[in-house]
């Protein structure tokens, strides 16, 4: 179960939190890495990506919505250079939208989960996700769960083809080819939405949770409304969650929760956000500033949202299976995934972050593991807790 890779020796405690993880916390395989000021200071990788197969520097995972804070990039790089106005209708770049009281709906109400599309009520057809013109004009007619911009719902699996139009209506490129053209291939990183063949032998299979013994509040409603949003995100896939681990659904350029990559991919896609770069710091200051907060129509319990990034939120009052949230400092922003994935950057800190894993958490944040090492990333820092919750330089 020893960990490999490097640790600078002001982050023992990460190394020291990785190993326990491993050892006690029911991690399988994972990798964390921290970059600070520009400097890689951790880069650690352990366990097992299958039975039998030892968890290598070169292991990619399958990272969940942290794939939104990749697509989200992506549309405030074109913010940043004039081609989206983030205040504009969407039906200024794609006017099919407008249909069944969406007219109104705004570019930010995408990226800020206030769109009032977080699910399809028609049936899909097996493999929608697979199929993007089918999903848009799909979405572009369909009549919002709620006003738009009146609230806020994650948009959990419909997130990625909203934003991700828009980008292409604006690009005339596929999410996943501007993606790897403007980020990626420029970071040099190994991040990739939509997988190429070559690399599909490096991919660790994902692990579900073990069931909880008291499922989150938007469990319950899912498994006892069969109409809701919630019942509708989960069941109405078209066949997603059962083939989340194929070789179809790692090609598929899905800018919701389709991205594979490990934690070195993830922190250094913040990187240069942390640092200053790759956005001006207008764009950035847009980007990280909080759009909607507070209980999450979806989801059921307080969520912050940035326009396409998560916000810390501390949710530990709340009954046990709802309390997991994302305690990073109140500068920080970036994206957790289903199961506790996790990358961020802070960059008043200079700091970047990124953790993935095989074996899946029950909760709806950034899972206990995870957030350890979040945890010692800021002791490590000399950062104050409030309460054993978010962090703060005192």
């Amino acid at each position: 179960m020893t960990a490999q890779g490097t640790c600078d020796p002001r982050f023992s405690q990460v190394a020291e939190e990785f190993e326990r993880n491993l050892a006690d916390r029911g991690e399988v395989g994972a990798s964390v890495c921290v970059i600070l000021d520009g400097e890689v200071v951790v880069d650690l990788w352990g366990g097992q990506a299958a039975p039998g197969e030892p968890w290598r520097r070169e292991t990619l995972g399958h990272v969940w919505s942290c794939t939104k804070g990749a697509t989200a990039l992506c549309a405030h790089l074109l913010a940043a250079r004039g081609e989206l106005d983030l205040d504009a209708p969407v039906t200024r770049y794609w006017p099919e939208y407008g249909a069944r009281g969406k007219s109104g709906t705004l570019v930010r109400h995408l990226l800020a989960h206030q769109a009032g599309l977080p699910a399809l009520r028609e049936p899909l057809p097996p493999g929608a996700f697979f199929d993007w013109k089918l999903m848009v004009e799909r979405l572009a007619a369909e009549e919002p769960f709620w006003e738009p911009g009146t609230r806020h719902g994650y948009h959990g699996l419909t997130f990625g083809f909203l934003v991700g139009e828009v980008i292409r209506r604006i690009s005339g490129r596929s999410l996943g080819t501007f993606f790897r053209e403007e980020v990626a291939e420029p970071l040099g990183l190994e991040f990739w939405l939509g997988l190429p063949e070559s690399e599909e032998g490096r991919v660790a299979p994902t692990i579900p949770a073990d069931p909880p013994a008291e499922p989150p509040s938007f469990y319950l409603r899912a498994f006892s409304d069969p109409g809701s949003a919630q019942a509708l995100l989960l069941a109405n896939t078209g066949g997603y969650m059962a083939e989340s681990d194929t070789r179809e659904a790692h090609v598929a350029e899905y800018g919701a929760i389709g991205a594979i990559t490990n934690a070195r991919g993830l922190a250094g896609m913040y990187r240069p956000l942390a640092e200053g770069r790759l956005l001006p710091v207008e764009q950035r200051t847009i980007m990280s500033t909080t759009a909607s907060a507070g209980t999450d129509a979806v989801l059921l319990v307080p969520t912050r949202f940035a326009l396409g990034v998560m916000r810390s939120v501390d949710n530990r009052y709340l009954p046990a299976a709802d309390s997991e949230g994302a305690m990073m400092s109140t500068t920080a922003f970036g994206h957790s995934g289903m199961g506790g994935s996790a990358g961020f950057c802070d960059p008043p800190a200079r700091l970047a972050f990124g953790y993935t894993m095989n074996k899946q958490g029950a909760g709806l944040g950034i899972n206990p593991r995870g957030q350890a090492l979040v945890d010692a990333t800021y002791r490590s820092l000399g950062y104050d807790q409030l309460g054993g919750g978010i962090w703060y330089r005192s």
